[in-house]
């Protein structure tokens, strides 16, 4: 499996939005990330779910803004074809409760070898070939939930 680590949506809408316990650590995560201490990848997807929650939450400046930035931080963003449509479909059959978003990222995932993602997210915790991080846990933080 890779080394590099898929960094969930969530993990930058925390970054970016209002006070709640996994701010800090999002933000701590998205600048390792920027400052390459670990391998950190993220699909064209992510970037899609983050423009569309922002803009639909009428934050339309920072919905473009932060796209931009996640475009500039992450040339080499992975892309969802056929394959890994065709594998969130599958795995949308195995874990009915899996957001069609959150199929999508896992397929990318398990389409290009990458086994561990951090986000908040516990619907990752059941697909089989993927460990999932806590953000929390990964920036080193404990927070109060």
């Amino acid at each position: 499996m890779s080394v590099a680590i898929f960094l969930d949506s969530n993990i930058f809408l925390y970054a970016v939005g209002s006070d709640h316990p996994f701010r800090q650590p999002c933000r701590d995560i998205v600048d390792r990330a920027r400052t390459r201490s670990f391998e950190a990848i993220i699909n064209t997807d992510v970037v899609q779910e983050v423009l569309h929650h922002l803009r639909r939450t009428n934050r339309l400046a920072a919905a473009i803004r932060v796209a931009r930035d996640l475009l500039a931080a992450f040339p080499q963003l992975l892309a969802t074809g056929h394959a890994e449509l065709s594998r969130a479909c599958d795995l949308i059959e195995q874990h009915p409760a899996l957001r069609t978003r959150d199929a999508l990222h896992a397929a990318s995932m398990l389409h290009n070898r990458i086994d561990t993602i951090v986000t908040a997210d516990r619907h990752f915790d059941g697909i089989q070939g993927i460990r999932r991080l806590d953000p929390a846990t990964f920036a080193g933080t404990s927070p109060a939930l």
